[in-house]
């Protein structure tokens, strides 16, 4: 299941596990004009963990997904 929310300078996505227990913390990501926020609770360290990508960054993982292991590099095409 997930939320998706409009705020002013963002969009906020909240995925929630529903699967079999045990269930992980809920999964929020912030998509800014800038970049993209990933936020996790962790229950060991009682603390939420956050991790920033760049819209690049964003753009590789994506494409990254759905290719096998290698190194890749994207480029644009010169049209």
């Amino acid at each position: 299941m997930f939320t998706i929310e409009h705020e002013f300078d963002s969009t906020v996505i909240t995925l929630v596990d529903e699967g079999e227990a045990p269930l992980l913390e809920d999964v929020v990501i912030n998509a800014f004009a800038e970049c993209i926020t990933v936020e996790q609770f962790d229950p060991r360290t009682d603390s939420t963990q956050k991790v920033t990508l760049s819209m690049a960054q964003l753009q590789d993982l994506g494409v990254a997904l759905d290719l096998p292991e290698g190194v890749y590099q994207l480029r644009q095409d010169a049209d």
